[in-house]
């Protein structure tokens, strides 16, 4: 067992990969990856994943795991995640990104359906139609249902697909089980008009880095309905290739995507009051989250 984790979280483009290294080379730790894109291989310059010098500097985990064309499920990233924090590689590893839900299944131990997609199934039931689907939900889980919003075909759909497999209600299997090793948790943040300011300038980096090539060379290997493809930054690029968008029209829907996307980062990372936030701008950042981190790992001792 670890002696404690250090969480690093907050909104895209708020700096968690630069700091992450600060920290991880001052305490002799690794970094373990909680951004559910990084971890398939090839999408590399939109998804901003860390470089090959980067990870000379520290060793990074859960980048790189699985082909485009394979789905890791969330029970499958926390299994992997919580068995490297287990593993005593070192006493504070750090879990470092932006994806909420990765970083909750981590720190909360959410309790997860151990149920792999049911491709046919969800066929047959995307047929009957949400408001049928919903029904149904209600009778087998009128609990559960009450938690997912009678639109919401994604929950509605995933709720049945548990059903069906185990013949349990989801409702029964969720639930939290958090660790018993402590947790201290690192959030960065700015001001809209600085998150702006940084999102328009890794846009056009990542476009200068060579994103359309990337893209080009993605879609050459995979077709163009790879879903991956239908993600942020990558979508409007396909839309620019296939004509339907020029560059500075791609370029600028990246941007705004990217912010409202940021946006609904920080609320879902706001509602934890154990997170302790830091500005991103400030001249002295590493040297304030590395005192903080002391004295917390100085109670620990």
């Amino acid at each position: 067992m670890p002696r404690g984790l250090i969480v690093v979280c907050g909104a895209t483009a708020t700096g968690k990969t630069a700091l992450a290294l600060e920290i991880a080379q001052s305490i002799n730790s690794i970094i373990i990856s909680a951004d559910s894109r990084q971890v398939y291989r090839e999408f590399d310059i939109g998804t901003a994943k860390v470089t090959g010098s980067e990870r000379e500097l520290i060793p990074h985990y859960l980048i790189d795991i699985c082909e485009p064309t394979e789905t890791l499920t969330l029970a499958e990233y926390q299994e992997q995640a919580q068995n490297l924090v287990k593993s005593n590689i070192t006493e504070f590893p750090l879990l470092v990104g932006g994806t909420g839900l990765y970083i909750k299944s981590i720190v909360k131990g959410l309790k997860i359906p151990r149920v792999s997609p049911q491709p046919q199934l969800r066929l047959q039931l995307q047929d009957l139609g949400q408001q049928q689907c919903y029904q149904i939900f209600k009778q087998v889980d009128p609990v559960g249902s009450e938690k997912i919003h009678v639109n919401d075909q994604v929950r509605t759909l995933r709720a049945l697909e548990v059903f069906y497999a185990t013949g349990i209600p989801i409702s029964q299997q969720q639930g939290e089980n958090p660790p018993s090793y402590p947790i201290i948790q690192i959030g960065l943040d700015c001001s809209s008009e600085e998150l702006k300011k940084r999102i328009v300038e890794r846009t056009k980096k990542m476009i200068e880095m060579g994103l359309i090539e990337e893209v080009e060379k993605l879609v050459k290997k995979y077709g163009w309905d790879l879903p991956l493809l239908k993600t942020l930054g990558y979508a409007e690029i396909i839309n620019y290739l296939r004509g339907k968008l020029s560059l500075p029209e791609a370029e600028k829907e990246i941007i705004s995507h990217t912010r409202q996307f940021a946006k609904r980062q920080r609320t879902w990372f706001r509602a934890y009051p154990e997170i302790e936030w830091f500005d991103t701008t400030s001249s002295n950042l590493v040297e304030e989250v590395l005192s903080k981190l002391e004295k917390s790992l100085t109670r620990l001792n």
